[in-house]
């Protein structure tokens, strides 16, 4: 994550109102609830695998049918001019919340999320780190998913949020940058509904590797040790054990790759490896904890290395580029 503080807020704004006519058109049944069933909270698909209207991460991602019948909503989607990845509508529900939490899945590795709000009331609050917002109606932010961060709705109406998933180009992080550097006001530009316009929408086909490559898998557990070790009240034997164990499943990883790579005879053999690591985890979620969040070692190994190593489902579709 490239951002220098925990929220900033974009320099681009949309109208609010043709996006509100186009989310009331939605019926009852488009929003699905929450994956891990938190009351409240509920979501309608606009990008996701394969175009189907459900979660998910790993596969290719289509515009669903949702977003292909919105015009406004596919244009402001569109008009970052980014590979998107997942996107939905994000309702909360009056006198619902959003949970503290750190987003330290695989996905939020390299991805960042842009939220437009479209229903909203500055009864609305949004926490992350140390800072405290209300995202107006038709304003665009992105925020550090790394921090803890919650939200709170105290009105009497959903809130409901355009959330759309993308890791950026060069283009993107250079105008991010500009921003997070700049001495003033950013002048802001107002991005209109433009009816008969049809937009390119780019989304992502390969969010993730089938197998994860030697030098990614290094530099997440490079990254992840030194937040630690940036952590006083670690004990330091503990982390010289977690330096060990990543380091020995690094080097296997690269060994393994380098004679099987994504062919089928070195599934098992990556299987092992993961299992080894695994089981050589210590007892605990919090045995280690990061010094830039507070969040245990453990599941973040778990879901950012262990858990995102080995996809051998998708080898096929890598190695000839069609799902």
């Amino acid at each position: 994550m490239e951002l220098d503080r925990p929220f900033l807020r974009l320099p681009y704004t949309f109208d609010a109102s043709p996006l509100c006519k186009e989310v009331a058109a939605l019926t009852a049944d488009a929003w699905l609830p929450h994956p891990s069933g938190l009351e409240g909270n509920s979501a309608v698909p606009l990008v996701s695998i394969d175009g189907v209207a459900k979660d998910g991460f790993d596969g290719a991602m289509a515009p669903t049918a949702h977003l292909s019948q919105s015009p406004y909503l596919l244009q402001v989607v569109a008009s970052f001019n980014e590979v998107v990845a997942r996107s939905r509508l994000m309702k909360l529900a009056p006198g619902a919340v959003v949970q503290e939490h750190v987003d330290f899945n695989y996905h939020w590795y390299s991805r960042v999320r842009i939220h437009v709000p479209i229903v909203t009331d500055p009864a609305v609050r949004f926490f992350c780190g140390p800072e405290e917002v209300h995202m107006a109606a038709g304003e665009s932010w992105l925020f550090d998913s790394w921090q803890r961060h919650r939200v709170i709705n105290n009105s009497s109406q959903d809130r409901i949020h355009l959330v759309i998933d993308i890791a950026g180009s060069a283009d993107f992080w250079r105008a991010i940058r500009r921003l997070q550097r700049a001495k003033g006001e950013t002048p802001l530009q107002s991005i209109g509904f433009e009816p008969g316009m049809q937009p390119q929408l780019v989304t992502e086909q390969f969010p993730c590797s089938p197998i994860m490559a030697p030098g990614e898998m290094s530099a997440i557990v490079t990254e992840l040790l030194n937040d630690c070790a940036a952590n006083a009240e670690n004990d330091g034997k503990i982390l010289e054990y977690y330096h060990d164990l990543l380091f020995d499943l690094v080097h296997d990883w690269r060994r393994q790759w380098s004679l099987y790579g994504f062919s089928p005879e070195g599934i098992e053999g990556y299987h092992k490896l993961l299992a080894r690591a695994r089981s050589a985890l210590k007892q605990g979620p919090r045995v280690l904890v990061t010094s830039s969040n507070n969040i245990g070692i453990n599941p973040i190994i778990m879901q950012r290395i262990l858990g995102a190593a080995l996809q051998p489902h998708r080898a096929e579709e890598f190695a000839t580029g069609r799902s």
